[in-house]
Protein backbone atom coordinates (compact mmCIF):
# COMPACT_ATOMS: atom_id res chain seq x y z
CA UNK A 1 0.00 0.00 0.00
CA UNK A 2 1.55 3.05 -0.85
CA UNK A 3 0.85 6.85 -0.66
CA UNK A 4 2.42 9.54 -2.94
CA UNK A 5 2.34 13.08 -1.16
CA UNK A 6 3.97 16.08 -2.40
CA UNK A 7 5.51 13.78 -5.55
CA UNK A 8 6.99 11.85 -3.00
CA UNK A 9 6.50 8.02 -2.43
CA UNK A 10 5.95 6.23 1.03
CA UNK A 11 5.07 2.85 2.14
CA UNK A 12 2.06 2.89 4.00
CA UNK A 13 2.51 -0.06 5.74
CA UNK A 14 6.22 0.33 7.15
CA UNK A 15 7.68 0.80 10.40
CA UNK A 16 8.45 4.23 9.49
CA UNK A 17 5.81 5.34 6.90
CA UNK A 18 7.27 9.02 6.55
CA UNK A 19 10.30 7.53 4.38
CA UNK A 20 10.01 7.87 0.90
CA UNK A 21 10.67 5.30 -1.79
CA UNK A 22 12.21 4.76 -5.11
CA UNK A 23 10.19 3.83 -8.56
CA UNK A 24 11.83 1.31 -10.45
CA UNK A 25 12.01 -0.19 -13.99
CA UNK A 26 12.93 -3.72 -14.64
CA UNK A 27 12.81 -5.05 -17.79
CA UNK A 28 11.51 -8.33 -17.08
CA UNK A 29 9.12 -7.18 -14.42
CA UNK A 30 8.03 -3.52 -15.51
CA UNK A 31 8.08 -0.63 -12.76
CA UNK A 32 7.58 -1.60 -9.45
CA UNK A 33 8.44 0.65 -5.95
CA UNK A 34 11.95 -0.60 -4.56
CA UNK A 35 11.71 -1.96 -1.04
CA UNK A 36 7.58 -1.74 -1.07
CA UNK A 37 5.92 -4.09 2.23
CA UNK A 38 4.42 -6.55 1.30
CA UNK A 39 2.12 -9.44 3.41
CA UNK A 40 0.90 -12.91 2.79
CA UNK A 41 -2.89 -13.48 3.69
CA UNK A 42 -5.14 -16.31 3.20
CA UNK A 43 -8.40 -14.59 3.85
CA UNK A 44 -10.10 -10.85 3.46
CA UNK A 45 -10.43 -10.33 7.38
CA UNK A 46 -6.87 -10.35 6.97
CA UNK A 47 -6.49 -7.96 3.96
CA UNK A 48 -8.98 -5.74 5.38
CA UNK A 49 -7.17 -5.73 8.75
CA UNK A 50 -3.41 -4.54 6.53
CA UNK A 51 -5.65 -1.87 4.15
CA UNK A 52 -7.25 -0.75 7.81
CA UNK A 53 -3.56 -0.33 9.52
CA UNK A 54 -2.32 1.93 5.84
CA UNK A 55 -5.15 3.83 6.09
CA UNK A 56 -4.17 5.46 9.39
CA UNK A 57 -0.93 6.56 7.70
CA UNK A 58 -2.61 8.78 5.24
CA UNK A 59 -1.80 12.31 4.51
CA UNK A 60 -5.12 13.70 5.34
CA UNK A 61 -5.81 17.79 6.24
CA UNK A 62 -8.93 20.12 6.76
CA UNK A 63 -9.83 22.79 4.04
CA UNK A 64 -13.04 24.65 3.97
CA UNK A 65 -14.93 22.25 1.55
CA UNK A 66 -13.92 18.42 3.71
CA UNK A 67 -12.80 18.27 7.10
CA UNK A 68 -11.11 15.09 6.46
CA UNK A 69 -9.59 15.84 2.69
CA UNK A 70 -7.23 13.63 1.60
CA UNK A 71 -3.87 15.38 1.01
CA UNK A 72 -2.67 12.20 -1.72
CA UNK A 73 -3.00 9.18 -3.77
CA UNK A 74 -3.06 5.98 -2.41
CA UNK A 75 -3.17 2.64 -4.37
CA UNK A 76 -3.35 -0.38 -2.41
CA UNK A 77 -1.90 -3.36 -4.84
CA UNK A 78 -3.25 -7.00 -4.65
CA UNK A 79 -1.84 -10.23 -6.15
CA UNK A 80 -4.03 -13.02 -5.93
CA UNK A 81 -2.14 -16.38 -6.71
CA UNK A 82 -3.95 -20.02 -6.44
CA UNK A 83 -2.87 -23.62 -7.28
CA UNK A 84 -4.18 -26.47 -9.11
CA UNK A 85 -2.92 -29.85 -9.25
CA UNK A 86 -3.37 -31.39 -12.94
CA UNK A 87 -1.90 -34.88 -12.99
CA UNK A 88 1.21 -34.49 -12.27
CA UNK A 89 1.87 -30.68 -12.76
CA UNK A 90 0.91 -28.09 -10.53
CA UNK A 91 -0.78 -25.14 -12.68
CA UNK A 92 -0.83 -21.44 -10.95
CA UNK A 93 -2.84 -18.72 -11.87
CA UNK A 94 -1.74 -15.17 -11.14
CA UNK A 95 -3.48 -12.17 -10.85
CA UNK A 96 -2.99 -8.14 -10.02
CA UNK A 97 -5.54 -5.70 -8.91
CA UNK A 98 -4.68 -1.71 -8.04
CA UNK A 99 -7.03 -0.29 -5.52
CA UNK A 100 -6.37 3.05 -6.34
CA UNK A 101 -7.79 6.41 -4.07
CA UNK A 102 -7.04 9.60 -6.16
CA UNK A 103 -7.22 13.11 -4.60
CA UNK A 104 -9.67 15.38 -6.17
CA UNK A 105 -8.58 18.48 -8.29
CA UNK A 106 -8.67 21.66 -5.71
CA UNK A 107 -9.87 24.96 -6.70
CA UNK A 108 -7.81 27.15 -4.16
CA UNK A 109 -10.63 29.95 -4.53
CA UNK A 110 -13.35 27.65 -2.64
CA UNK A 111 -11.01 25.36 -0.45
CA UNK A 112 -9.56 28.61 1.07
CA UNK A 113 -5.88 26.73 1.02
CA UNK A 114 -3.32 28.70 1.82
CA UNK A 115 0.43 27.76 3.08
CA UNK A 116 0.85 23.73 3.63
CA UNK A 117 -2.60 23.13 2.07
CA UNK A 118 -1.77 25.10 -1.18
CA UNK A 119 1.23 23.51 -1.83
CA UNK A 120 -0.28 20.47 -1.08
CA UNK A 121 -3.35 21.42 -3.75
CA UNK A 122 -0.76 22.44 -6.38
CA UNK A 123 0.84 18.86 -6.32
CA UNK A 124 -2.43 17.40 -6.36
CA UNK A 125 -3.89 19.25 -9.46
CA UNK A 126 -0.26 18.94 -10.68
CA UNK A 127 -0.52 14.79 -10.47
CA UNK A 128 -3.69 14.75 -11.81
CA UNK A 129 -2.56 16.83 -14.94
CA UNK A 130 -0.36 14.05 -15.54
CA UNK A 131 -2.46 11.25 -15.57
CA UNK A 132 -4.65 13.44 -17.49
CA UNK A 133 -1.72 13.35 -20.35
CA UNK A 134 -1.17 9.54 -19.96
CA UNK A 135 -4.45 8.57 -20.70
CA UNK A 136 -4.82 10.80 -23.62
CA UNK A 137 -1.38 9.33 -24.80
CA UNK A 138 -2.53 6.15 -24.35
CA UNK A 139 -6.29 6.71 -25.89
CA UNK A 140 -4.78 8.38 -28.78
CA UNK A 141 -3.20 5.48 -30.37
CA UNK A 142 -0.58 7.49 -32.42
CA UNK A 143 1.45 8.37 -29.43
CA UNK A 144 4.60 6.70 -29.49
CA UNK A 145 5.70 7.82 -26.05
CA UNK A 146 3.25 7.53 -22.81
CA UNK A 147 4.29 9.78 -20.53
Amino acid sequence: MLEIYNENIRDLLASNPKNTLELKENPDSGVFVKDLSDFVVNSSDQMLKILESGKQNRKVGSTEMNQDSSRSHCIFIIIIESSEQKGGDVHITKGKLNLTDLAGSERQSKTQANGERFLEACKINLSLSCLGNVISALVDGKSKHIP
